[in-house]
């Protein structure tokens, strides 16, 4: 049974906004010119195929539903036949990524142990055949279970890697069949002259990076889930729990701080910011006094009194939740708007010193003497020229706020300690680093997946900036 969640509608809502944008940026060539030039981009395309890989994880675990229980059979009819009662569903709420990855969500050992390991890290009484008992490093339940002799756990490895990297190749080279047939079909082309084309590097989009940078993912990608099926291979925590599941969990957490954060900022930083510019005034005083003192506010302390306030909250009502899940998500949620609510102040300053540029320019001075309206004046000439701004701002803050997550889960008043994230990652593995030898892995893994989403936001960041801002487009 579907459930739609609170930042699930939010995210359908972003989607929706995300594509009513694109339709609106086709056509209009101040917009559509832009990302055309992001579209060339060679950095641009392959960081772009990399957030692409995030945002589809992401996206597989905002589908929630609460899974269907088995019916029960039903012998109370006179004649003594069986019939199935109704169907019936659990309270729990799971992800079609969390079906998908049933295997490593159900696999979880006693304590921790090392990534590709088939024994525990720590030592324990082990009773012997003969009854005696020794300490030593017990076999894990499901890590390496299927290897008869644990010492051949390399060339499993090495074999499983292989058959792994066979399958990267082949859907690679499906999609990139598939690519081509119909980058010739759109072209006219005959298919051996568009993929030499491609392969040489001749194409506006800089496809052989896309297709390189496809490779390097699916491979990674096959090579990962061909392991995983029989190895932890990031190791296990401190309740057992898989650490490649709980990163690749928290992918969507971070992509919800980072974008539905977005979400709450725009309209109070668009709006507020170009009234302030544009009438100027009692109305610039107003808003730059609204800005002035919330920025003097630190964030920290006002994004702590609210969790602090909305945990006693659910607290006190506890009823209203009917699961952890659901309770999580809200906590998300408010933290998204925290988060929204102390940060679009700089976005504000921006565009209303835009504003009171634009609106001095001869052609919107020329529009008011002919007594266009204020709102149709901001619709046709402000606001079209300030979402260079606009957008250079939100790809840049992006990376910012899925820091920002990590920072806050470290220090308690992030998301919910029971939902999965990066930040809470780390701030379970801090304890553990002080441990002889040290338990290295969590942290390892929520560094390297993090690392990787905000490097490849970043340099798309960079590119959008160099293709909006127009002083650089004048340079060149």
């Amino acid at each position: 049974m579907p459930v739609v969640l609170w930042t699930d509608a939010l995210i359908f809502l972003l989607i929706a906004f995300a594509l009513g944008f694109a339709a609106y940026a086709a056509r209009h060539e101040h917009l559509r010119g832009p990302w055309r030039s992001v579209a060339r981009s060679r950095v641009g395309a392959a960081a772009l195929v990399v957030i692409a890989f995030y945002v589809a994880i992401g996206l597989l675990d905002s589908l929630h539903f609460h899974p269907r229980i088995e019916p029960v059979a039903d012998s109370s009819r006179a004649d003594g036949t069986e019939t199935q009662a109704g169907a019936r569903y659990s309270t729990q709420v799971l992800s079609v990524l969390d079906l998908w990855l049933t295997g490593l969500r159900e696999r979880q050992e006693k304590t921790f142990s090392a990534p590709f390991a088939t024994h525990l890290f720590a030592k324990e009484a082990v009773e012997q055949p003969d009854g005696s008992v020794v300490r030593a490093y017990p076999r894990l339940t499901h890590g390496g279970a299927h290897l008869k002799d644990p010492a051949a756990r390399n060339g499993d490895v090495l074999l499983r890697g292989l058959l792994g990297l066979v399958k990267g190749l082949m859907a690679w080279t499906a999609l990139a069949a598939g690519l081509i047939w119909l980058l010739a079909r759109r072209r006219g082309e005959d298919l051996g002259d568009t993929a030499r084309a491609i392969r040489q590097g001749r194409t506006d989009v800089p496809w052989r990076v896309v297709l390189l940078t496809l490779l390097l993912m699916l491979a990674l990608s096959f090579i990962a889930a061909e392991l995983a099926s029989k190895y932890h291979i990031l190791g296990t925590d401190k309740v057992g729990e898989d650490v490649f599941y709980q990163s690749l969990k928290s992918i969507r957490t971070g992509l919800v701080i980072g974008t539905l954060t977005t979400l709450v900022m725009l309209p109070a930083a668009i709006i507020l910011g170009i009234m302030a510019g544009y009438f100027r005034g009692l109305t610039d005083d107003v808003i730059q006094y609204l800005y002035t003192t919330l920025s003097s506010i630190p964030g920290v302390l006002l994004i702590a009194a609210a969790i602090l306030m909305l945990q006693v909250y659910m607290t006190n009502n506890a009823e209203q939740f009917e699961s952890l899940v659901q309770r999580a998500d809200l906590r998300l949620l408010f933290l998204c708007i925290i988060l929204g609510v102390t940060s679009w102040t700089g976005l504000c300053r921006l565009l209303r010193g835009e504003s009171l540029k634009l609106r001095e320019a001869d052609y919107v001075q020329a529009a008011a003497s002919l007594g266009v309206g204020h709102s149709t004046i901001i619709a046709r000439h402000i606001l079209p020229n300030v979402l260079h701004i606009v957008m250079i701002t939100v790809v840049l803050d992006f990376s910012g706020l899925v820091l920002a997550e990590a920072v806050l889960s470290y220090v308690n008043i992030g998301v919910d300690p029971t939902m999965n994230s990066w930040g809470n990652m780390i701030n379970s593995a801090r304890l553990e680093l002080a441990r002889d030898p040290i338990v290295w892995w969590s942290l390892a893994a929520a560094f390297g997946f993090m690392f990787t989403l905000v490097l490849a936001a970043n340099l798309f960041a960079d590119v959008v900036r160099d293709a909006f801002d127009p002083r650089l487009a004048s340079i060149q």
